[in-house]
């Protein structure tokens, strides 16, 4: 996400941690592996992911209002605190966030218990959720695997923006594919887990910490997450500081 400012340049906004996790981490996205909510597993079986699946969640073409309504698992919130978590919106917030702003990208959960991926990336998954994190339904008879329900939650931290917004009312926020409404707000999953790790944790009704130690799986010290990153691949300035233009478009 960048924001531009009434000069006609772009800063690449920061991503916070979440809230409840130990301080110190460098940023980042948090991932949900839940079964059918944050409590419990519905009294159903959780089949992971296999070697080789993939799935996408949205579209990067989206350009309407009542097109992005259509993926319920894609949402924005405008953050009073890390913890806010309504009301949730289909497009980029209209005004300034005292917290910043949060992205959801919420999986549908469904499989249909054969392809690994189709060519839309979506097709061989349904969504049986109406919105972001309540009780999924049943799966359909077209797909009737149940799933782990995946989830991304991006806090960006906008608040250094905030007294920047442009006087006429425009939306000075934009995603780094060029869309500036929010609408086309999409993401990528590939299944990578070790093993039979993700399916032992699924077999297991624990969350958050409970699931660590062992109980089924180990858990990380924030200073060996900060030194698991990417190193930077492009010698340039991607918006660390004002920039022109944003990586990958015309000035």
């Amino acid at each position: 996400m960048f924001f531009k400012h009434a000069n006609g340049t772009y800063k690449r906004v920061p991503i916070m941690q979440n809230t409840a996790l130990p301080n110190g981490i460098n940023g980042g996205m948090t991932v949900y592996y839940t079964q059918q909510d944050f409590n419990s597993n519905g009294n159903q079986k959780i089949t992971s992911f296999k070697p080789g699946f993939r799935m996408v969640v949205g579209n990067p073409t989206t350009n309407s209002l009542s097109a992005g309504k259509g993926n319920v698992g894609l949402k924005f919130v405008c953050l009073e605190n890390k913890g806010t978590r309504f009301p949730e919106l289909a497009d980029f917030p209209t005004k300034p966030c005292k917290g910043g702003i949060m992205t959801v990208h919420h999986f549908p959960a469904c499989w249909d218990g054969k392809n690994l991926d189709s060519p839309d990336h979506q097709s061989h998954m349904y969504n049986t959720g109406k919105e972001a994190f309540q009780n999924a339904g049943p799966c359909p008879a077209s797909h009737p695997v149940r799933m782990p329900q995946v989830a991304y939650e991006t806090l960006w931290d906008t608040t250094q923006f905030n007294n920047m917004w442009p006087k006429d009312g425009s939306q000075p926020f934009t995603l780094s594919y060029g869309d500036n409404k929010g609408y086309g707000t999409h993401a990528d999953y590939l299944f990578g887990w070790k093993g039979d790790s993700l399916q032992r944790a699924m077999d297991h009704s624990c969350m958050f910490n409970a699931c660590e130690n062992g109980r089924p799986l180990k858990s990380q010290a924030v200073a060996a997450m900060n030194r698991c990153s990417i190193k930077k691949m492009v010698n340039e300035d991607t918006g660390d500081t004002w920039i022109k233009a944003m990586p990958g478009h015309v000035m």
